[in-house]
């Protein structure tokens, strides 16, 4: 990579108030409030820029992905502090979006045998098909009587994050107080004196190490007195931070999952009502979760979540939702459906616990990247929302007194904000709802009911494993059902074919093969093609490095290549290091946590590197 720090280098500079890196729901309730309070009500400025004598501040934000709506998710959300932000918001007013009419939890019975399930809850399940004449059950599946309290969304809406963003930027761009700037990442903040003084953005025209080329382009130095974090968990900005200035003690980022995901046109035959939400469990395998949000006009939002506590090298998350859509109890509703997007996004699992310094000397973090996703609700939007909302009011706050941007400044205004408001109450009853499913699936779902009906005065308290540390070989996973003698051979058949591993396994196991349609269910590649519309511009570098190769060539499982979102990762036919093609690459940031080697710089890390890339995911639906 280009040395960031070369002060060889000659690159341009641009000085502004405030800079935001990442555009999601957080950046949006942040940018929402500071705008609105800029100006008074004659027109003239109720603060102004620093840099600029007589105008209002200064306030870029950039974003990554090639339009402020590509690449995230279809969600369901209380919307407390969206609604706050926008008193009188009729969710019809944004596309894909629909007050919640219906929830249900179902819990799925395996109806093919080849899930792999824990003794107990074979027991279960035999005690449920025995007495499904007593029970609400259908087509391999049960329909939980009741939704849990904690888990009730019923007075919020359904909405594709996607449009929301959209709908969200254009009123921030029509106020022509904030400039929002997609396709243009930032590398690397720019730390002085123990203080962060903006952001460097990416370089451009260098080779796949970041080597300068013909074209090369250094990116700019923003220097700004307030750099608000704002990328989301795997974000190079927010991680750089982190490596700088450490974690709070007792913190860690240590639960993750990728949510892997579709936007369909349900068939005409689909009788599923807008606002529906079903968010199942126990297939295809117990820990994997899966939702449905049903929006307006016959489209729903659908897919799964593949957690770090999955003890599974086995992570073919692709081919898991397409066995997830074909369960009988969801397959009704979908069957002649058509796939209109397709996407993935890791989420940060940690909560509370994953909260990073919020503030510091000349910077402040807001939204999922800041620990702000509750997991015991299963909530995060809102929640981004809230955190941006509330920096929004304490920097305003800050600016009319004229007080600067320092860690004592923003803990007073900012934090304390924070830790006052529902979003911190509602955090601290969760904090150890999801520590039993370090133990198992069944244990994991006895602590988050205990800790939902206590409120969080019980449950299951652990300490999380790393992800890196509770990934078995595929030997130790498929002991008793493959020896490894067949998995050696299968791996040198897929590794001469260049074809996934882990799904050539699955067939060996039982799971039976994908009647492709062409229409909702197709090949991983078609579905890139079809519903990613991924594309990547040229001229930079790599994003995802492998960082100690010698520790790919002993690698055994090549998990990263196998939950690959957009079959970015490949294994390579020589052997050794894995092979990346970021013009395939999601920006899923999966890989980040799927690896199965430490970083022999960093124990709670892995051994893959996720920096700063362009690209990714075409579409705004998702």
């Amino acid at each position: 990579m280009t040395d960031m720090n070369a002060e060889h280098i000659d690159r341009q500079q641009m000085d502004v108030d405030i800079v935001c890196v990442g555009f999601g729901p957080a950046a949006g309730g942040f940018l929402t409030t500071l705008s609105r309070g800029m100006m008074d009500e004659s027109g003239n400025c109720a603060v102004e820029s620093r840099v600029m004598q007589g105008m209002p501040p200064q306030v870029l934000c950039y974003e990554r992905a090639d339009d402020i709506g590509f690449g995230v998710s279809g969600v369901v959300t209380r919307a407390r502090g969206i609604r706050e932000s926008f008193p009188d918001l009729n969710p019809s007013d944004i596309p894909m979006a629909a007050p919640v009419s219906k929830e249900k939890v179902v819990y799925l019975l395996d109806p093919i045998g080849a899930s792999r399930r824990p003794a107990a809850l074979r027991v279960a399940d035999k005690a449920v098909r025995a007495l499904k004449w007593a029970l609400p059950y259908r087509d391999h599946a049960v329909e939980l009587p009741y939704t849990p309290p904690f888990l009730r969304k019923h007075d919020g809406w359904v909405m594709s994050i996607g449009q929301f963003n959209q709908w969200v930027g254009s009123q921030l761009m029509g106020t022509g107080l904030v400039q929002i700037w997609p396709g243009t990442p930032a590398a690397a903040p720019l730390v002085e004196d123990g203080a962060v003084a903006g952001v460097r953005l990416a370089d451009q025209g260098v080779d796949k190490e970041g080597r300068p080329e013909g074209g090369f382009m250094p990116g700019m130095d923003i220097r700004a007195a307030l750099t608000v974090i704002a990328d989301g968990p795997v974000g190079p900005i927010g991680r750089q931070i982190d490596e700088q200035f450490g974690v709070p003690e007792g913190h860690h980022q240590r639960d993750w999952a990728v949510g892997m995901k579709m936007v369909v046109d349900l068939p005409e035959s689909c009788t599923l009502e807008p606002g529906t939400v079903l968010h199942t469990l126990g297939f295809p395998e117990p820990e994997i979760f899966g939702f449905l949000y049903v929006y307006p006009d016959r489209i729903a939002s659908l897919g799964i979540f593949v957690p770090s506590w999955f003890d599974n090298p086995v992570r073919t998350s692709y081919r898991y939702l397409q066995h997830w859509m074909m369960h009988p109890y969801l397959w009704r509703h979908l069957e002649g459906g058509t796939l209109r997007s397709w996407g993935a996004k890791t989420l940060q699992e940690a909560g509370k616990r994953g909260e990073p310094h919020l503030a510091g000397n000349g910077y402040a973090r807001i939204g999922e990247g800041s620990g702000s996703t509750n997991v015991l609700t299963n909530s995060g939007v809102d929640e981004a929302w809230t955190t941006g909302a509330q920096l929004g009011e304490a920097v305003l706050e800050l600016l009319k007194e004229g007080k600067p941007f320092t860690k004592e400044n923003l803990d007073a205004a900012y934090v304390q904000r924070r830790r006052d408001s529902w979003v911190e109450k509602e955090a601290r009853m969760a904090v150890h709802a999801r520590d039993g499913f370090q133990k198992g699936f069944m244990r994991g779902m006895i602590g988050t009911a205990l800790a939902g009906m206590t409120r969080g005065k019980l449950g299951f308290a652990c300490t999380p494993a790393r992800p890196h540390d509770r990934v078995p070989t595929l030997e130790e996973y498929y002991k008793g059902r493959l020896s490894s003698e067949e998995i050696e051979a299968v791996r040198q058949e897929c590794r001469t074919k260049g074809q996934p591993l882990h799904s050539a396994l699955m067939d060996r196991v039982g799971w039976p093969a994908i009647p492709y349609d062409g229409s909702l269910l197709m090949s991983h590649q078609d579905a890139l093609l079809r519903g990613g519309k991924v594309q990547a511009p040229g001229g930079y570098a790599d994003h995802v490095v492998f960082l100690y190769p010698h520790l790919c060539e002993e690698c055994g499982t090549q998990i990263c290549a196998e939950i690959c979102s957009g079959q970015a990762i490949t294994p390579n036919p020589e052997g050794g290091k894995p092979l990346f093609d970021r013009e395939k690459c999601v920006h899923c940031g999966a890989c980040l946590w799927n690896c199965a080697s430490a970083s022999e710089d960093d124990p709670e890390q892995g051994a893959i590197a996720f920096r700063a890339g362009a690209g990714g995911l075409h579409s705004a639906e998702n």
